[in-house]
C-alpha cells in the first residue's frame, strides 16, 4: 500500500516528550496527543482545536528495530483531523483543503515525537491505484464508394391536381326546389335527374302554347281556303287584284303565327323539361349546395352542385421562369439533354410523403409566363383508377428534365436538418468529416447529388449516427491496424506525488498526460 501526500502549508514540530518505554507511550497515547496537537498548532497559526469527537487513536504495535519513519507507513499512523470529518471515509479520498494531523514516534531520537501539522493537506492514491480501463476501438461503419454517373435531372415543383372535366350543376329556370334525385358523391352519368323543380306552372304553360298553336293553325287554314278561291278568279277578273294580294298576305301571316306559336309552345316544353336538372357531364357528383324548398333561379350565383370527372386527372405545376432560363441555358451549353414535352416523365409525391405510383407525362405548357407570380404553367395528365388523386389536392411533382452527369448515393447516407443536407466522409486515414451537400431530387432509393461531392469519396451509409466530425472510423470489411505492445510504466516524478508515465503509457490518476506509444498502458508511481 502506498500513501501520496501533497502538502501545502506543512509545520513540523520537535516536541520534547519525557522519556518513557513505549508501550507506556503508547497507552498514555490518547491523553497526550492534544498537548502535541496544541504545540504543533501554535508553529502553523492556528488555534488548539478541543477534543474532537471523530479524534481516532490507532495503537501502533511496531517493531523496535524500526528506523526512518515516515508517512508511507500509513496503517501504523496516529491520524487526528482538526474539524468535523465523516468516520466512513476512507484516508486516502480525504478533499484538498481540509486539515490533518499525523503524529508518530521516532525511534531514530529517544524521547522524541514527530508531530507534522497539514493546512489544507491532500491525502491522496493511499492504496494501489486502479489501472484506466483501454480506449475503446473506433466504431465500424459502412461506405460506398462515390462515382460519377448519368442521372436523371430531377426538377421538384409544386402543384395540385384539376379534374379533366368539371361542371357546375345550375337551374335553367325559376321555381321551388321539389327533391333531391341523387346520391351525394356517387358517380352519375350523362343525363341523370339530379334535382325535380315545381313544374305545375310549366305545365300551364306549355298548355297554353298548344292552345296557340291550334288558334294559329286554324287562321292559317281560314287564309288558304280564301288565297286559293281568289287565285282562279284573277285571271278572270272576277276578283280585283288588290283583294287578291291581300288574300296572299294573310295567309303569309297566318303560316308565320302558326311558326311562333310552335315556338312557343318549344320554349314552353324546354321549361318544363328545365324542372327536372340533369347531370350534364360524366363523373362523380358533389355535396348539394340546396335543399328542398329553396328556390332556384337561372341567375342565382351559387350552383346547386358539381360534377367532376376524376379519371383520368391533370397536375398542373407552376416553374419558375428563372429556373426555366437555367435550364434552357444549361442545353445549350451541353450540360443538359432536354427531351421533347410529351416525353418529360412526371412522378407525383402525395402530401403524406408517399409517392403515387402511375407515372404521368406532360401535355401542355403555357405559351407566356403569369406577370403576377413570375412562373410558367405545366400541366401533366394521370390516370386515377382507384380515384385517389382528387381535385384541389396539394402534390408535389418530380420532372425528369433530362439527364446530366452527377452522383447518386442512398438516402440513408444523408442526413437532412431544414432546408440543409449532409454526408459523412472517410478519409484514407480514417477520419471523418462532414460535407454540405445539394440535393437534385430522387431516383428510387437514391439521392441525385448535385453538388458537394467528387468521384472516389467514401460516404458512410450506416454507423454515421455513431461517429463525430474529426473523429476516427473502421470501415467494414477493412482489416485493423495492429496494436503495438502496451507501454512499460515509468518511475515516479521527483518532488511530487504522482508518478510520470512511461514510454507508450498513460499517466497515473494525478499525474502529467504523457505521449502516446503504441498502445495505451497504466503508470504508478514508486
Amino acid at each position: 500500500m502506498v500513501c501520496l501526500v501533497t502538502p501545502t502549508a506543512v509545520a513540523i514540530s520537535s516536541i520534547d516528550a519525557p522519556d518513557i518505554p513505549w508501550r507506556q507511550k503508547a497507552v498514555r497515547a490518547p491523553s497526550s496527543t492534544r498537548s502535541l496537537i496544541a504545540a504543533a498548532s501554535s508553529r502553523v497559526g492556528r488555534p488548539a482545536p478541543r477534543r474532537s469527537p471523530h479524534f481516532k487513536s490507532v495503537a501502533p504495535r511496531f517493531p523496535r528495530n524500526v528506523i526512518n519513519w515516515s508517512a508511507k507507513k500509513c496503517t501504523t499512523q496516529l491520524i487526528c483531523r482538526i474539524g468535523a470529518v465523516q468516520k466512513s471515509a476512507p484516508a486516502r479520498a480525504r478533499p484538498l483543503g481540509e486539515s490533518f494531523v499525523i503524529i508518530a514516534p521516532s525511534f531514530g531520537r529517544p524521547g522524541r515525537t514527530l508531530v507534522v501539522v497539514a493546512g489544507a493537506l491532500a491525502l491522496a492514491s493511499c492504496g494501489g491505484g486502479a489501472e484506466q480501463p483501454p480506449a475503446p476501438p473506433p466504431p465500424l461503419v459502412s461506405v460506398v464508394t462515390i462515382q460519377a454517373q448519368t442521372v436523371p435531372n430531377i426538377i421538384e415543383l409544386p402543384g395540385r391536381i384539376e379534374a379533366v372535366r368539371s361542371a357546375e350543376v345550375r337551374a335553367r329556370t325559376d321555381g321551388i326546389i321539389e327533391r333531391r334525385l341523387y346520391q351525394e358523391g356517387t358517380d352519375v352519368r350523362e343525363g341523370t335527374p339530379l334535382f325535380l323543380i315545381d313544374p305545375r306552372d310549366k305545365r300551364a304553360a306549355v298548355q297554353q302554347a298548344r292552345a296557340a298553336v291550334q288558334r294559329a293553325e286554324a287562321t292559317r287554314v281560314n287564309a288558304r281556303q280564301v288565297y286559293e278561291r281568289y287565285r282562279p278568279l284573277i285571271s278572270e277578273r272576277a276578283v280585283s287584284a288588290q283583294e287578291f294580294e291581300a288574300a296572299q298576305a294573310t295567309l303569309r301571316q297566318a303560316e308565320a303565327s302558326v311558326a311562333d306559336a310552335r315556338a312557343a309552345l318549344t320554349r314552353a316544353e324546354l321549361e318544363l323539361s328545365y324542372a327536372t336538372v340533369r347531370a350534364p357531364i360524366s363523373g362523380r357528383v358533389g355535396r348539394a349546395q340546396v335543399t328542398e324548398g329553396a328556390l332556384a333561379s337561372a341567375t342565382q350565383a351559387t350552383p346547386l352542385t358539381t360534377i367532376e370527372q376524376l379519371t383520368p386527372v391533370y397536375a398542373v405545376f407552376a416553374q419558375s421562369s428563372t429556373e426555366l432560363q437555367t435550364l434552357l441555358t444549361r442545353a445549350r451549353n451541353g450540360e443538359l439533354k432536354l427531351p421533347t414535352l410529351t416525353g418529360v416523365e412526371v412522378r407525383l409525391i402525395l402530401e403524406s410523403g408517399e409517392e403515387y405510383g402511375p407515372v404521368g407525362r406532360l401535355n401542355f405548357a403555357d405559351l407566356s409566363v403569369d406577370p403576377a407570380t413570375g412562373s410558367q404553367v405545366l400541366r401533366a395528365s394521370f390516370v386515377n383508377p382507384d380515384r385517389r388523386l382528387l381535385p384541389g389536392q396539394f402534390v408535389r411533382g418530380r420532372l425528369s428534365a433530362g439527364t446530366v452527369n452527377g452522383f447518386m448515393v442512398p438516402q440513408r447516407a444523408v442526413q437532412i436538418a431544414g432546408s440543409n443536407a449532409s454526408v459523412s466522409v472517410v478519409a484514407q486515414d480514417g477520419s471523418v468529416s462532414t460535407r454540405q451537400v445539394q440535393l437534385g431530387g430522387q431516383s428510387g432509393a437514391n439521392w441525385i447529388i448535385r453538388s458537394g461531392l467528387k468521384a472516389g469519396d467514401r460516404v458512410i451509409t450506416e454507423g454515421w449516427q455513431k461517429v463525430q466530425p474529426g473523429g476516427k472510423v473502421r470501415v467494414q470489411g477493412e482489416q485493423p491496424a495492429a496494436a503495438g505492445a502496451p507501454g512499460r510504466a515509468g518511475p515516479a516524478g521527483q518532488g511530487g506525488a504522482a508518478g510520470q508515465p512511461g514510454q507508450g503509457g498513460t499517466a497515473a490518476q494525478s499525474g502529467q498526460p504523457g505521449q502516446p506509444g503504441a498502445a495505451n498502458g497504466p503508470a504508478s508511481g514508486r
